[in-house]
């Protein structure tokens, strides 16, 4: 662990003290220019035209403590998009929305609020060294992508907002509603029973390790009618008859509630925008 720190420790300081490792990429995004405009030869490398000294010289000009600040942020920014990112693709792709759409769970809630207010800070401190006036964000191809990138992480900064203080609340309400003559209170989450309907019976598979909380292979969600779903499994339905049958009455929920939908289309709606942000990004260091 400490040959870590140590290695780290040396990363930064090699970062702060090396001048030449930021001129040549970002010039050439920022005003759009090709390697000839800084380089006499067009490939780069060569020795520097009047406005490639001109410009080493203004790079020589940031501090290393400003470099490693660079750094720092840049390490953030990217930490952060990762864990943020990551969450939704997982939630959206692996567990798919269902997972949430009873509620956010709080321990996603929290990492997506952290890893939305770092992004936010860092990438704003990154945008500043980077631009020298307002207008460098639309007169070039790199200010526009960088801008639009923006646009659509503004988009996901409302949806969550909206989600957080709006939607989610509101589906924890309809949650706690839920009485238990309802199918849906019985997801086998927080010590409630584990149960799911299908062919018109109720089975209880609270029991069952392949149902632990409530879920099984990630897909298929206690308190739900799996009466489709079971036609595509592996298995057939016999697997069912270990289990014991549930006799009561359960009204199921219904299929109109408007926030549920609502959710949905947001969630979708971010899956989408992340893809996006990620092909901006590419587009952007390409």
């Amino acid at each position: 662990m400490a040959n870590l720190v140590r290695l780290f420790f040396i990363a930064v300081l090699v970062l702060g003290l090396t001048r030449y490792g930021y001129t040549t990429e970002f010039y050439a995004e920022k005003t759009g220019k090709d390697c000839i405009y800084c380089h006499k030869n067009a490939d780069g490398g060569s020795e520097l035209t009047a406005e490639g000294v001109k410009y080493l010289k203004e790079i020589r000009g940031i501090s290393p403590v400003k470099r490693v600040i660079r750094f720092f942020f840049y390490y953030l920014h990217i930490l952060f998009g990762i864990a943020w990112f990551g969450t939704i693709l997982y939630v959206h792709l692996i567990l798919k929305p269902g997972y949430a759409s009873k509620g956010l769970p709080r321990g996603e809630l929290i990492l997506g609020w952290v890893s939305i207010i770092i992004m936010a800070v860092s990438g704003s401190v990154l945008t500043l060294f980077k631009i020298d006036k307002l207008t460098d964000l639309f007169s070039s191809s790199w200010g526009i992508i960088l801008s639009v990138k923006i646009i659509f992480f503004v988009l996901m900064f409302l949806s969550a907002l909206f989600v957080t203080l709006f939607l989610g609340p509101k589906m924890r309400k309809r949650k706690e509603r839920s009485s238990k003559g309802r199918l849906d209170y019985y997801d086998g989450k927080e010590g409630r029973p584990a149960y799911i309907k299908y062919d018109g019976k109720i089975y209880d598979l609270t029991s069952s390790q392949l149902w632990r909380d409530g879920v099984h292979m990630g897909r298929h969600f206690a308190g739900s009618d799996l009466t489709e779903a079971l036609k595509l499994a592996p298995h057939k339905e016999e697997v069912l008859n270990r289990f014991n049958t549930v006799n009561i009455a359960i009204e199921e929920e219904g299929s109109d509630d408007r926030s549920i939908k609502v959710f949905y289309f947001l969630a979708y709606t971010n899956l989408v925008n992340v893809f996006i942000i990620i092909f901006l990004i590419t587009l952007w260091k390409w």
